[in-house]
């Protein structure tokens, strides 16, 4: 049975109230504890972070009293076009069962989802939640523990890393303080705060069970904290928090065989949210630099051929001219090992760590060189690849694919004019209307593009249907995205 990842899609709502929750026909047995006030047996240290009750058991309440009223819902109001059977735009087929001439405009459906998010400045009332919770939201509530409800503003998103900063105006508010996710270990223990199926605020328990988890295809900057505490469809940007009260991660995707949770679920780590919220603060979008390199993991086999220890790090296949890396002096063959002293684990941790430095910003890269130890530095510049966020509208269309310039190296390389598709992510909507990587997109809408700034220019004008010509090895064909 193949084993689905995916994102917590967040949980439609019928227009008016939530979705009911199925429950078996078996009658539930219903455990009520009734508690008196909790103090810690002990100051609260990180050998005994429990406190007891009067009882004398273990109990987490006083923590979550101090943290759960940071943890609120989210209700995202958006409208999509209604889908028709075909049928109905059959002329015959209308006039056999009498039915009302087809309206001219398209007809659109309203539609509500519910996620979940984490206030982490009260004075300014910003509030985190994943890109994909409010993508496409034409109004955006925010539910709080009180059971107030408030209109959010969208600062910005980014889906590289599926995160977004909303803004609400509201009194009273408590913050989560970010903790270093860098220092989490296997082990630890955590809870997972949310909204999951449309319930209300709920909270699970477990342990981290893995570090800097990619290679899932769920995002395009992945170092996910894998957990076992019970994430669900609609915790959805909820809080990670330790047992001091700090926000480590917020919850995005879970392995779902049968698409329920199975214990492994993901979260973006803080200082990865930290990264990103400062850029979205300040500009709206994330300004990623570039390295302008070719990369691919450091294997034992590489490790011989090079002949160099076997380690970890990424190895540079290619140096794209004109590019940072160029100017630094890298060499494909060089092994990077460390970006600003922090160990690289392989490709997609260096694209990471590279994905979250700001445009403009002085990097140190430790590298290996025919055996010798070298540091190198680069000053990132603007990248190829085709960013996309909340605010740039005009690029939905192809949100989930990742382009660059044709350069030289390319295999269509002086045989034609375009843009070549870098990367495509699983389940987005570039996937789903076909688009794969190694294509090479020659024109939209029959307009001819030869930068990703033309097909920027030509998405900008696109209303109701995209249709790509690509070349796709040696057949050229028509893509059609609606």
């Amino acid at each position: 049975m193949p084993v689905l990842v995916s994102r917590l899609t967040p949980i439609m709502l019928a227009p008016i109230m939530l979705a009911p929750v199925a429950l078996a026909p078996l009658a539930l047995a219903l455990c009520i504890f009734t508690f008196g006030s909790a103090a810690p047996a002990v100051s609260q240290t990180a050998d005994r972070p429990l406190y007891l009750n009067e009882q004398g058991l273990p109990t987490l309440a006083p923590l979550l009293a101090e943290v759960t009223p940071a943890v609120v819902n989210i209700s995202v109001e958006s409208h999509q076009m209604a889908d028709l059977n075909p049928l109905f735009n059959d002329p015959f087929f209308r006039r056999f069962f009498d039915l009302q001439p087809m309206p001219q405009q398209p007809q659109m459906r309203r539609q509500m989802s519910a996620g979940s998010g984490v206030i982490f400045d009260a004075d300014e009332g910003y509030v985190l939640t994943n890109h994909h919770v409010v993508e496409n939201g034409d109004r955006i509530i925010v539910t709080l523990k009180d059971r107030r409800q408030v209109d959010a503003e969208l600062i910005g998103s980014d889906p590289g890393t599926d995160i977004a900063l909303l803004k609400i105006e509201a009194e009273g508010l408590t913050a989560l303080d970010l903790g270093d996710s860098d220092q989490l270990q296997v082990g630890d223990y955590v809870l997972a705060i949310g909204n999951p199926f449309g319930l209300g605020q709920t909270v699970t328990s477990g342990i981290v069970s893995a570090l800097g988890r990619s290679g899932l295809n769920i995002e395009g900057y992945e170092d996910f904290i894998q957990t076992d505490a019970s994430i669900n469809p609609g915790n959805s940007g909820g809080a990670l928090v330790t047992l001091d009260g700090r926000l480590v991660g917020l919850n995005t995707a879970i392995i779902a065989p049968s698409g329920g949770n199975v214990g492994i679920g993901f979260a973006v780590p803080a200082n990865m949210v930290d990264a990103v919220v400062s850029q979205l603060i300040e500009f709206g979008e994330v300004q990623r630099g570039q390295l302008g390199v070719t990369i691919q993991d450091f294997t034992p086999d590489l490790a011989e051929a090079l002949g160099v220890d076997s380690g970890v790090g990424a190895v540079i296949t290619q140096v794209e001219p004109d590019s940072p890396a160029e100017a630094a002096g890298l060499l494909p063959g060089d092994l990077i090992v460390s970006v600003d002293s922090r160990p690289v684990a392989g490709s997609a941790d260096l694209r990471s760590q590279i994905g979250l430095k700001r445009l403009g910003r002085k990097i140190k890269l430790g590298i290996i060189r025919d055996g010798e130890a070298l540091t190198v530095e680069a000053t990132l510049r603007k990248g190829p690849q085709l960013e996309t966020s909340g605010s740039d509208q005009g690029l939905g269309w192809l949100s989930g694919a990742e382009l660059r310039d044709l350069q030289e190296g390319d295999p269509l390389y002086g045989d034609v004019s375009g843009v070549v598709v870098a990367q495509v992510d699983i389940d987005s909507r570039a996937a789903r209307s076909g688009l794969e990587a190694g294509d090479v997109i020659l024109a939209v809408n029959r307009v001819p593009v030869a930068s990703v700034e033309d097909v920027r220019e030509q998405l900008a004008s696109v209303d109701q249907a995209l249709a790509l010509t690509i070349q796709r090895g040696s057949s050229r064909m028509f893509l059609l995205i609606r």
